[in-house]
């Protein structure tokens, strides 16, 4: 959002439509202790509302969200949540289905990988089961399968033609700094989609999923794509209906303009998917 105001919100989204279902405003760390004192007394600001990660707050939001019977399907997000292992261990402790989008960098083992239990030496704890290959690139696990295979898949419409490209879709074991594996070490599978264009050298998108692994493939690449149409209606929230050009200070203030914005956004919508029948003459 504009105005160095930056919202972290969650979305309802079909392939029709989509609609603002929870908004949280996101404060710097810089906006806590007693430095910031005056300028949180000036804005008004909750006293136990303090810093929190991006990801926290999405989690927050769900889990209020949850409260009221509102559990998606599927989850998608954008790649600054897909590569947080925090972020995708919460949506799996709250049994979520997730379609998230990644970084080409991030690493992982091979579905045929299997962790190893040392010998233990007689003194202190047991040692836990580990890996001993060393975890690969998800660039490299998908460069090693070949872009022949995968194949090309359809994910939506468009207005003039269907939505196509080419993907491979590989089995793979989340490695990474914080892995939560299972009492005997192993890493749970987890799909791996590359976007693999034409003429690419590379695959130049990539996403994971912890969905289950008799998903047909063309449904993960459509929940893969499915932000489009949250990113095509935030456009109209932006440019149309204002949502970043709230110009006040308080902290009260700024939710309450993104829930009116939010509640235009959504009356709009009623009125494309529902127009009234034209009147008798």
């Amino acid at each position: 959002m504009g105005n160095c105001q930056i919202g972290v919100s969650v979305h309802a989204a079909s392939d029709t439509a989509s609609c603002p279902l929870a908004w949280r405003l996101f404060l710097p760390e810089s906006w806590d202790g007693p430095a910031a004192a005056d300028r949180r007394k000036a804005c008004r600001i909750p006293e136990d509302e303090h810093h929190q990660p991006k990801w926290r707050l999405a989690l927050d939001m769900l889990d209020e969200l949850a409260g009221i019977g509102l559990r998606p399907a599927a989850l998608v997000a954008d790649a600054g949540y897909g590569a947080n292992a925090d972020f995708r261990h919460g949506l799996e402790e709250r049994g979520l289905g997730y379609v998230l989008q990644v970084r080409g960098e991030m690493t992982a083992h091979g579905a045929d990988a299997a962790p190893h239990q040392p010998a233990y030496g007689g003194l202190g704890p047991r040692p836990l089961p580990r890996y001993r290959t060393r975890p690969a690139a998800l660039r490299e696990h998908v460069l090693a399968a070949g872009r022949q295979h995968g194949r090309a898949l359809v994910w939506r419409k468009g207005s003039k033609a269907a939505l196509s490209s080419h993907f491979v879709l590989l089995r793979i074991r989340l490695a990474g700094r914080r892995p939560k594996p299972a009492k005997d070490g192993t890493i749970p599978l987890t799909w791996l989609i590359a976007q693999w264009p034409e003429g690419e050298n590379e695959p130049t998108k990539y996403w994971v999923s912890n969905l289950p692994a008799d998903i047909p493939a063309k449904d993960l690449v459509r929940l893969a794509k499915a932000r489009w149409r949250i990113e095509h209606d935030y456009r109209e929230l932006k440019t149309a209906l204002g949502l970043d050009h709230f110009e006040g200070r308080s902290f009260t203030g700024w939710h309450r303009h993104v829930t009116l914005v939010a509640a235009a956004h959504l009356f709009l919508t009623e009125q494309r998917r529902h127009p009234k029948a034209p009147a008798r003459a």
